[in-house]
């Protein structure tokens, strides 16, 4: 559903005994301003939010995040201001299975504060829960490429959620990218009754996103994004559930 500020350290007691054996990481920490917070087209928050990040990979797959949502506005009260509303803790594996991009993991889902919640668009209050993971990344070639998730809600609402992409990534110069994606969901029955109060499995909802980021160093990153999201049957995500279509932000980056 998208990063709490945290410390990631990496040592040895022994440097000369372990150092040879050590798996290389690299670590990624983010900064998100959005005008909203969108979730699978469910509106979490329609006013200003803050995201940050933090993201570990090791150099054999293994990676760990934790990312939160912060409202600086109070969602016309169904929210609280200034307050963290969503932490989520997510560990992963990636590999090739041969040419196509595979992941699998475990995400936590948890909401510190007790204040209602309004991803249907009424005061809600959302329980902690948990999801594995299946992710496939294929490159085309010539800057596009073909992606596939999905989810199991395995604690709370025990459904799936799948999503399928297409993206293009276009260089226009050496700093500065361009990436242009279209997603489309698809939602199991449980899953829209639960988050949305649907009444049927179908497609959920579909984004289409333009983002440019701009690598001022190699480790410092400047990125802008504007998203459409809205539903695609209204027996699965009813309109009337769809507070916010058009929503964007600015990102920071800083890889170390």
């Amino acid at each position: 559903m998208k990063r709490l500020f945290s410390v990631a350290a990496l040592g040895a007691l022994t440097m000369p005994i372990t150092a040879p054996q050590a798996e290389a990481a690299t670590a990624t920490a983010a900064l998100d301003a959005n005008s909203a917070y969108v979730w699978r087209g469910l509106t979490a928050n329609h006013g200003f939010v803050l995201q940050p990040s933090i993201d570990v990979a090791a150099e054999n797959g293994f990676g760990v995040n934790v990312w939160a949502n912060f409202d600086v506005d109070d969602y016309n009260g169904t929210v609280e201001e200034n307050r963290f509303s969503e932490v989520d803790l997510t560990a992963s594996y990636m590999f090739k299975l041969g040419k196509v991009d595979t992941s699998v993991g475990v995400i936590a889902y948890t909401f510190p504060t007790t204040h209602p919640d309004a991803l249907n668009g009424e005061p809600k209050d959302l329980n902690n829960t948990s999801e594995i993971f299946l992710g496939l990344g294929y490159d085309l070639g010539h800057g596009f490429s073909l992606s596939g998730k999905m989810y199991y809600d395995f604690d709370q609402v025990d459904d799936f959620y799948f999503t399928a992409g297409l993206g293009y990534a276009y260089a226009l110069n050496d700093k500065t990218t361009l990436n242009l994606s279209g997603l489309i969901s698809f939602a199991g029955e449980d899953f829209s009754e639960y988050y949305a109060a649907g009444t049927d499995s179908g497609f959920f909802n579909y984004t289409l996103t333009a983002s440019v980021k701009y690598m001022a160093t190699e480790a410092l990153g400047i990125g802008a994004n504007i998203n459409f999201s809205d539903s695609m049957d209204d027996d699965v995500l009813p309109e009337e559930t769809v507070h916010t279509n058009v929503f964007g932000g600015i990102s920071l980056t800083y890889a170390f």
